[in-house]
C-alpha cells in the first residue's frame, strides 16, 4: 500500500485512555490508512518521520479558544499550532462575529475588540456559512465555531434590554436553528457579557430547546449580571435549571477553583455531582492559571451598553454621566478593575501602558482606576483589553494548579485555553495552555500520560460531534501531535508571554505537515469542521 506520509518509531497514545504502544502510522491524503508494523518495504513516495523516542498522539482540541479574529488576521496561528492544537473550537461565552449584518457586524466587532483585536472590515459574518468560509483552507489549524448568544440576539433584538418574546422570539430562535443547521457545534453564552446577559433563564431555556433538536450541548460562563432575573441568582443553580427544565446537554466553561477557593474541589463540585446523579448530562473544561482575562466593558452594568459602541462613547464622554457609570460599577457583583495589567492597546500612541498596571497608569494620568479604564476606552474606541497579575502567594497559584489536576482526572473534564490573542502583552494561557498540562503539570504530578491525552482529544470530538476526529485509528482524519513526552513544556509567562512551547517536533493537520521541527511551515491545511 502506498502512503503519503509514514511515522516510524513512536510510541502511541491513541486517545481512548488504552496504554500507549510502539506502532508506525500511516497517512494516505487527508486520513489514517494504517497503524502497526508497517513493512520497510511499503511505498514511503512522499515523507518519512522518525518518531523514536517520541510520542504519537491526536491532534489536541482546545474547546475555548477566543482565536476568532486571531485566525482571520494570522492563519497560521502558530502560538496553538506549535503546542499541538490541531484544533480550535471558537466563539466561546457568546462572544463571536457571526450572524451579522453588515451594520451591525461593524458595531460589534469594534465593542468585541478589546477581547478578539481589531477585526477586518471587509469580510462576511452574514451566517455561519458565511463566517466557516472565512476559516476553510484558511489556517493551519482546524476550525468549529459555537453558535454565539451574544450575535443572535443583538442581530434580531439590536443591543436593547428587551424580553425575547411574540415574533422577535420566533425570529431568534429560527437564526439559532440556521446557525445550528449549517454546522454550530452548540449554543454559547456568557450572562456577564451583553446583549445575552438582557435574557433571563426563561429565554434561556427557549434557545436551549432549538439546541437541545441537534443533540448539542450549551456551553455557558456564568451570570455575574442582571442576576435579579435569573433562576436561583444565577450562576450554578441557573446553568443546572437550564439543563433541568429542557433535558439538554450542558457544558461548564472554566469552572475551577482560585486563588480565594484553593484546595475546595469537593465543595466546587458538589452541585454538579448532585446534579449529574438526577441524571443530567454535564461536561467541564478548566485551564490552569490562577487569574483570566478580559476586557473593560465587563465591568460595567447592562444600561451601558444599550445602543451599542456609538451611545456608550456619548456616555463615557459625558462627566455627569461618566459619573453615574462609575457609581454603579459594582452593582452586578463582577470583580473590581484595581489590580488589574492592560494586556492590549490599541492605540499606538499609548502602547507603552501595555503590561503596565492599571494604578500606574492612572498615576500617570492622574486620575482614579475608574476614570482612566474610562478614558482609554474613549481613546482607542474599545480597542483595549487586560488580564490578571498572578497572585504573590506562589502556594495558592500551585494549590490551584493542583486542584485543575483533580479535576482533569474526572471523566467528564476537558480543556479549553480560554486563549486572547490580542496586544503585546496577552495572558500566557494562549501560548502555553496545552504545553503546560501535558508537559510541565503532567509531570509534576505523575499524570497518566494517556489519559491527560484523552482528555484533550477524545473527550471534546464526542462531547461537540467533530467527526472522526479524538482518536488514532484507521479511517480516521490524520491530525497528529509527535512530541517528546520529557521535554513538552510552555515557555510563556507573565511577563514573556509570546514565547512558544517546545518539545512538539512535528504537528500533522488533515495529513499534511504544519509543523515541522518545531517550525511553522505555512500549510494551510486546516478545515471549518465538523
Amino acid at each position: 500500500m502506498a502512503f503519503d506520509v509514514i511515522i516510524r518509531g513512536g510510541t502511541v497514545v491513541d486517545g481512548t485512555g488504552a496504554a500507549p504502544l510502539k506502532a508506525d502510522i500511516g497517512i494516505t491524503g487527508e486520513r489514517i490508512t494504517a497503524i502497526g508494523d508497517i513493512p520497510k518495504s511499503a511505498s514511503e513516495s512522499t515523507k518519512t518521520i522518525d518518531a523514536t523516542g517520541l510520542h504519537i498522539s491526536p491532534g489536541f482540541i482546545d474547546v475555548h479558544s477566543h482565536a476568532d479574529v486571531a485566525l482571520l488576521n494570522d492563519g497560521q496561528h502558530a502560538q496553538g499550532i506549535r503546542q499541538g492544537v490541531t484544533t480550535e473550537i471558537i466563539s466561546p461565552d457568546g462572544l463571536s462575529l457571526a450572524p451579522l449584518s453588515a451594520e451591525k457586524y461593524k458595531m460589534y466587532s469594534t465593542y468585541l475588540s478589546g477581547i478578539l483585536d481589531v477585526a477586518p472590515d471587509d469580510i462576511d459574518m452574514s451566517s455561519i456559512s458565511a463566517a466557516r468560509a472565512n476559516y476553510h483552507n484558511k489556517t493551519a489549524c482546524n476550525v468549529a465555531m459555537f453558535a454565539a448568544h451574544g450575535p443572535i440576539r443583538l442581530e434580531t433584538a439590536g443591543m436593547n434590554d428587551v424580553p425575547l418574546t411574540g415574533d422577535l422570539l420566533k425570529a431568534t430562535k429560527q437564526l439559532l436553528r440556521e446557525s445550528l443547521e449549517q454546522g454550530a457545534v452548540g449554543l454559547s453564552t456568557g450572562l456577564t457579557y451583553f446583549p445575552h446577559a438582557y435574557s433571563d433563564t426563561a429565554e434561556m431555556c427557549e434557545l436551549m430547546e432549538v439546541t437541545k433538536e441537534f443533540d448539542l450541548p450549551l456551553s455557558i460562563h456564568l451570570r455575574s449580571h442582571n442576576r435579579d432575573r435569573a433562576f436561583g441568582n444565577g450562576g450554578v443553580p441557573e446553568a443546572l435549571e437550564i439543563a433541568r427544565r429542557t433535558g439538554s446537554k450542558l457544558h461548564f466553561e472554566h469552572h475551577r477553583t482560585f486563588p480565594k477557593t484553593a484546595g475546595q474541589v469537593a465543595e466546587l463540585m458538589e452541585p454538579i455531582d448532585a446534579a449529574k446523579a438526577e441524571g443530567l448530562d454535564i461536561t467541564l473544561e478548566a485551564y490552569p492559571y490562577s487569574v483570566g482575562s478580559s476586557y473593560p466593558v465587563a465591568y460595567f452594568p447592562g444600561y451601558f451598553n444599550e445602543g451599542g459602541t456609538e451611545e456608550m462613547l456619548k456616555t463615557l464622554s459625558d462627566k455627569k454621566k461618566r459619573i453615574e457609570l462609575i457609581s454603579r460599577m459594582g452593582e452586578d457583583n463582577y470583580s473590581t478593575p484595581a489590580g488589574n495589567v492592560w494586556s492590549f492597546i490599541g492605540l499606538e500612541k499609548y502602547k507603552h501602558f501595555e503590561g503596565q498596571q492599571f494604578e500606574d497608569v492612572a498615576e500617570e494620568w492622574g486620575l482614579s482606576v475608574e476614570e482612566m479604564m474610562c478614558r482609554m476606552m474613549v481613546e482607542t474606541n474599545f480597542a483595549c483589553g487586560m488580564r490578571g497579575a498572578p497572585p504573590a502567594n506562589i502556594a495558592k497559584w500551585r494549590q490551584v494548579e493542583a486542584d485543575v489536576m483533580e479535576l482533569l482526572s474526572r471523566p467528564d473534564y476537558m480543556i479549553g485555553s480560554d486563549s486572547i490573542s490580542a496586544g503585546g502583552v496577552p495572558h500566557p494561557r494562549g501560548h502555553g495552555c496545552f504545553a503546560r498540562f501535558v508537559g510541565r503539570l503532567r509531570r509534576r504530578h505523575n499524570y497518566p500520560i494517556e489519559q491527560i491525552i484523552q482528555r484533550v482529544t477524545q473527550n471534546p470530538a464526542e462531547r461537540f460531534k467533530l467527526t472522526d476526529r479524538g482518536v488514532l485509528a484507521e479511517g480516521k482524519f490524520a491530525d497528529l501531535v509527535i512530541f517528546d513526552s520529557e521535554t513538552i513544556n510552555d515557555r510563556a509567562t507573565f511577563d514573556d508571554p509570546i514565547a512558544y512551547a517546545e518539545g512538539v517536533p512535528h504537528v500533522i493537520v488533515n495529513g499534511k505537515l504544519v509543523v515541522e521541527n518545531e517550525a511553522v511551515t505555512g500549510v494551510m491545511a486546516g478545515h471549518a469542521i465538523p
